[in-house]
């Protein structure tokens, strides 16, 4: 129906056109406001892509529903799906089809301009960051529209079928290796308006490769040949994957600026409800049990009957357990460090060396691409790289952290169990990719809160489509959400989400 609308408005509009052709010849450029936008700046685009898909990942929205069920955060009655009730994830969902709208636009911005040094290089840049973003999206909620998604403006397809997530992980594997191969050195790149690399080719094909790493560990379970063969690649390939800090993906954020160019987890505290700022008991009495060094840089300390000391909220409480809590008995994320206006600003991080660190540790424990006694350098080099980053500014491992760090005598799942929790502590912050490992490892191994939700008190498992597709694209999502054995719920999992 809409194609026949739009067929006979095309129709109509000729024969107007046809009809006015006798009066002028310059119709269209008469007739074409001066102030249109006809083409915009791929560097302006990427720009804006760059910043809004990064804030997306650190956002009041995913730290204090994701962030609560992997109990990092610990939210209340105004965050009900904290405690487990059912919603729909409408603006995640429209946040990330906008933007990989906005890359759209950039392909057929560059068009014409795919093999010479214009174009060639910027295509590929965008396209790496195309797969970071449909990798999150169908991470939190599995099959979503990958293949018939509109790729121009002229065509535009209000109804893509939902593609299974077992065909849009070899499909995005696969769109890596192409854009990896398109980069080239001494090519027209973004500048300054790449806030990740600031247009450094060499530093695209490293976030190229170590996202095929990613994109390979998340595959473990699913499909362990694919993983293999995947993660191997990645790890002997000549590119090499991130090696330091400095390789970090990341924008850079201004706390005394508007509250857009914030930090968002600051974003939170000076915009957000008293309710979303409170730190959950598993993440505060894992630090505690570490006595990890980044406890009182993380956490705001309290006062107990004259002690001071760290004291998170339980995840996921029912009302009248809500109802009896003392706020201030219980920790806010620092107030000096992630809550200040005045601490040095604290970048907003997309994919860190730590991640790759943490990655090449688990595949080293496989024999996936190194030797399993190579998972103890792995590991700790990860863990040396994530205290090292902002707010936490500390250069070496303490001494008496380093016993929580050894992997001697444990089983491969017990040192599984010690990677993936450091991975966890790390991802502070990045609440969609620990749900997402979270799912992926089982670990730390969490308990629900007490409140049944709409899960009988069961962690969630995946995100709930949006609404707005139950409207606009009611067949395919029917189809999508019958292939789910628990149809379009938190407990239906994803297709990689095996433990």
């Amino acid at each position: 129906m809409k194609k026949n609308l739009f067929k006979n408005t095309f129709i109509f509009g000729l024969i107007a056109a046809t009809g006015l052709g006798s009066c002028t010849k310059d119709f269209e450029r008469i007739n074409t406001p001066p102030t249109s936008v006809t083409s915009v700046d791929p560097s302006l685009l990427i720009a804006r892509i760059l910043r809004d898909g990064t804030f997306q990942e650190s956002g009041e929205l995913p730290n204090n529903k994701f962030g609560s069920w992997i109990q990092h955060w610990a939210g209340g009655p105004v965050v009900p799906v904290s405690r487990y009730f059912e919603g729909p994830e409408n603006l995640i969902w429209s946040q990330h089809y906008t933007l990989l709208r906005n890359i759209v636009q950039i392909k057929q911005e560059l068009s014409g301009k795919e093999d010479t040094p214009e174009g060639r290089s910027k295509l590929a840049i965008a396209e790496l960051y195309e797969v970071y973003l449909y990798q999150r999206l169908t991470d939190l909620f599995g099959d979503i529209p990958y293949f018939e998604v509109t790729k121009s403006s002229k065509e535009i397809n209000r109804t893509p079928k939902f593609d299974k997530q077992q065909e849009i992980y070899p499909a995005l594997v696969q769109k890596v290796d192409a854009a990896i191969v398109k980069l080239t050195g001494g090519d027209l790149s973004y500048g300054t308006s790449d806030f990740f690399y600031k247009g450094s080719i060499d530093k695209w094909k490293k976030f190229g490769n170590s996202l095929k790493l990613k994109l390979g560990m998340r595959m473990r379970y699913a499909n362990p040949s694919l993983a293999q063969k995947t993660v191997t690649e990645a790890m002997t390939s000549a590119i090499g994957l991130f090696s330091s800090n400095s390789d970090n993906a990341a924008v850079p954020t201004y706390n005394d600026a508007q509250a857009e160019n914030q930090n968002p987890i600051l974003r939170q505290m000076t915009t957000g409800s008293a309710d979303l700022r409170y730190l959950a008991n598993t993440l505060v009495d894992k630090l505690k049990e570490y006595n990890d060094p980044r406890l009182s840089l993380l956490a705001e300390p309290v006062n107990i009957n004259g002690t001071s000391t760290y004291q998170g909220i339980g995840v996921s409480l029912t009302d009248d357990q809500l109802s009896q809590l003392i706020r201030a008995n219980y920790s806010t994320a620092n107030k000096s460090t992630w809550f200040s206006l005045t601490f040095a600003p604290i970048p907003s991080y997309a994919f860190t060396y730590s991640d790759i660190c943490f990655y090449k540790a688990e595949a080293a424990l496989l024999g996936w691409g190194a030797t399993s006694t190579d998972a103890q350098t792995f590991f700790t080099e990860g863990v040396k790289a994530a205290l090292a980053l902002p707010p936490y500014n500390l250069t070496t491992i303490p001494t008496a952290y380093e016993p929580v760090l050894t992997l001697n005598g444990l089983t491969d799942e017990q040192k599984m169990e010690k990677i993936a929790t450091q991975k966890w502590i790390h991802l502070f912050g990045r609440d969609m990719e620990a749900f997402a490992e979270w799912r992926r490892t089982g670990y730390p191994r969490l308990t629900p809160g007490p409140n049944p939700g709409s899960t009988n008190g069961q962690i969630p498992r995946r995100a709930i489509y949006s609404s707005e597709e139950a409207e606009l694209n009611a067949t395919n999502l029917k189809e999508a959400t019958a292939r789910m054995p628990n149809g379009d719920s938190f407990l239906s999992k994803v297709w990689w989400d095996k433990k």
